[in-house]
Parts: C-alpha cells; sequence; structure tokens
C-alpha cells in the first residue's frame, strides 16, 4: 500500500479547538488511510505521497520559513491540502504563486470531497512509482540494433528525469556465460522436431541472463537479441518471455525507450507490458494489428511455441491474450513526449507471415491511428492490460 503523511500550517491567531475540530471533519470526508504529521516535518519526503494540509490563512510566512529545510528534503512537487474553511484555499493560492516564482512545482488539492480523495489516489500512486524508479539500473546488453535509428537515449539524461540508470554490458559477456551454463531438463515440449531440439539452448539463454541480471544487480534489460541468430542459431523470445513474467523487464533488439516505456508502466502498475509493433493499421476503423515473437508469460491465457518469424529458428511465443480493454503506451527517448491510447483487444490472430503473437486491437478514439501514421515515437509501443490511460498520463507527465 502507498504511504500518505499529512503534514500542517496553522496559524496561532486561530483558535486550536476549532481548527482541530475542522481538521477532523475535513480528513475524515476524503476516506483516505494516511499518517498524521501535524507540525513536525522531520521526515518529511519520506513517503510516497507527503501532503502539506494548509489549515488556515495567515500560514504564509510559517511555509516561508519552512521551504528551505523541505527543499533539502525533497525534490519532488509541493501538494497542498485546501479545505474551505479558515481561509485555507487563499493562503495555499499565495503559497503557491510564491513557490512558481521559484521555479518550484506545486499543485492545490481543493474541491469536494470525491475529487480531492481521487486525485490523492492517483498521486499517491504516481509518486510511489516515482520513488521506484530512483532505485532502478537497467542493462543495455549490447547496442540496440542497427534499424532502430530514431531510438537513442542519453544516460544523463534518463538519470536526471527518471532516477534510472543504465548500465552498458557487451553481448561479449552474454556468450561467455552461456558457455558456463550446463545444460538442463526442459520442461516445454513442442509437436516440432525442430523447436523441441532448440528448446535446450533457448533454456541456457534465459539461465545465463538471469546470472547477468543477479551479478549487475538489475531490475530490467534489452537485449540484442538478433545477435544471437548468427552466433547461437537461437533466440532471445522463450528466455524474455519467462523473465518479465517474473517481474523484470525484458526487452528486445536493444531498444531502450522501449525499455523505459515498460519500466514506467512496470512501476506504475506492477504488471508486465508486451513490446510489439504495429504490422498494420486501419485508419477508418481504428484497428491495429500489433505482433512479436515474445511475450511476457503472465500477460497470456495460453501460448504455443514456435520458430521466430524472420529467422524460422529457435523458440518464438505465440500467446493468446484474454480479449478486452488493453492501453498503448511509449515513452521517447528524449522523454521529451509521449503516446497513450486505449483501446480493445477485439481477437489473437495467428498468420503465419508475422512475428508469432499477434494482436488486434481497435483504438477508443480511431482518430489517434493518426499518431501512427504522421508522428511515431519509433516503431516498438508497449500494450498494458486494462483502461490505464488516466494513470500513465499522470505519471509521463510528471516525467516529461
Amino acid at each position: 500500500m502507498n504511504s500518505i503523511a499529512i503534514y500542517a500550517l496553522t496559524s496561532a491567531l486561530h483558535d486550536p479547538q476549532a481548527v482541530a475540530a475542522l481538521t477532523e471533519e475535513f480528513l475524515s470526508s476524503l476516506h483516505i488511510s494516511y499518517d498524521w504529521k501535524g507540525n513536525d516535518y522531520s521526515d518529511f519526503g519520506d513517503h510516497d505521497l507527503n501532503l502539506i494540509y494548509v489549515r488556515t490563512g495567515g500560514t504564509e510566512g510559517i511555509f516561508q520559513r519552512l521551504l528551505p529545510q523541505l527543499v533539502a528534503k525533497s525534490d519532488r512537487p509541493f501538494y497542498l491540502l485546501a479545505s474551505d474553511k479558515s481561509n485555507s484555499l487563499a493562503a495555499s493560492m499565495e503559497i503557491l504563486s510564491f513557490l512558481q516564482q521559484r521555479s518550484l512545482q506545486g499543485e492545490i488539492l481543493h474541491g469536494n470531497a470525491a475529487y480531492v480523495s481521487e486525485r490523492i489516489a492517483v498521486l499517491s500512486k504516481v509518486e510511489a512509482a516515482r520513488k521506484h524508479l530512483q532505485h532502478c539500473r537497467l542493462g543495455i546488453i549490447g547496442e540496440p540494433s542497427d534499424w532502430l535509428i530514431s531510438s537513442n537515449v542519453d544516460a544523463d539524461t534518463v538519470r536526471q528525469k527518471l532516477g534510472v540508470e543504465l548500465v552498458y554490458i557487451p553481448m561479449k559477456e552474454l556468450f561467455e556465460t552461456l558457455e558456463q551454463i550446463p545444460e538442463q531438463i526442459v520442461k516445454e515440449q513442442s509437436d516440432a522436431p525442430a523447436i523441441q531440439e532448440a528448446l535446450p539452448m533457448a533454456t541456457r539463454i534465459y539461465a545465463a541472463l538471469k546470472s547477468i541480471i543477479q551479478k549487475y544487480d538489475l531490475q530490467g534489460f534489452t537485449l540484442r537479441c538478433f545477435d544471437l541468430l548468427d552466433t547461437i542459431h537461437n533466440t532471445g523470445c522463450w528466455a524474455l518471455a519467462k523473465l518479465n513474467a517474473e517481474g523484470y523487464v525484458a526487452g528486445c533488439e536493444g531498444d531502450v525507450p522501449t525499455m523505459l516505456t515498460m519500466m514506467t508502466a512496470r512501476a506504475l502498475l506492477g504488471t508486465s507490458g508486451f513490446q510489439c509493433n504495429p504490422a498494420s493499421i486501419n485508419p477508418e476503423t481504428g484497428e491495429i494489428l500489433f505482433a512479436h515473437c515474445t511475450i511476457p508469460f503472465d500477460m497470456v491465457q495460453h501460448y504455443e511455441l514456435d520458430s521466430h518469424y524472420e529467422s524460422g529458428i529457435g523458440v518464438g511465443i505465440r500467446g493468446h491474450v484474454q480479449e478486452g480493454p488493453v492501453t498503448i503506451l511509449k515513452l521517447s527517448g528524449d522523454l521529451s513526449r509521449y503516446f497513450i491510447a486505449e483501446g480493445e483487444l477485439i481477437q489473437n490472430q495467428a498468420n503465419p507471415n508475422l512475428c508469432r503473437t499477434q494482436l488486434l486491437v481497435r483504438l477508443k478514439d480511431p482518430k489517434q491511428t493518426e499518431y501512427f501514421l504522421t508522428h511515431p515515437i519509433g516503431n516498438h509501443h508497449v500494450i498494458v492490460r486494462g483502461r490505464q490511460a488516466r494513470l500513465l498520463a499522470a505519471l509521463c507527465g510528471a516525467l516529461c
């Protein structure tokens, strides 16, 4: 559960008993769980969401004196909780104006109880996700694939905006690690002899990647997976499907922006995302067919093993996902913009001339297909289950 702390600003001119009664009435109307800190700001910034309840007017000077201490403890926006009593809102507006004059971010949480409590719920999830990202180390195993010509990132920008540290790991280390992984018993089965023969190496790739995750203390990675085809004549599709299901972010083709998109979604929603690219778009109906040769095992109802589409070798995954609402997301490499669209997964397909997992999605707003055809953020996008646009937009808006 996300932790919420409420700190207080109170003028000495107001009757303490009256203020206490109004505080109880106001906070109880919000129906939220919180830690009441009152005037003790010693642990300000330690919770997922830190609210400052401006209980009365005449508190602007108190906040001004507190500000240096608060800025030293946290770089998050200031969230001011304001009631409609005791000039709370007026004081909050003066404080917010004071913050903006100093190029500091803030927001007043004010309105009816339902609105304020819903806004607090969103902000607590957003701030918890941002806090989670601050502790992430993500690996780039090999260089990004040669065809990803628009998907560059700057490590300093990623560290500054997300707090994520990028760790560069040469493909040579993966191959050296693979040599140390013994043959394993394979529980997967396939009717195709070529796939059955490829499974032992697919499981060794998984074990090698898991070893690298542990060695570098990674929460995720993206892999220049096509190098596996020529070197060991296999694919990383099975390994990535399994590692994503285990709670790591495991991306394909060395695509760093897509890895960051997947990590952002996982930090906020706690779920896996499907890295894929559009194979066809119908602008009139809003239908888009997304495809890729791997999908997290925890996103599918069931799956079948097939070969990798482009090469015809190794082990690919044809996942079948429960039809229903989905959300499509992508962050740009420089973290300056993002795309979010809600839609409905209407069909799983199995065209032999496409990557093995194929999801036909109908966008809620067909006009959003224009984005893909006029100003896309690369080719890969991330699909998550459910209608998540509101939450994702709140987080991406704070990051970008």
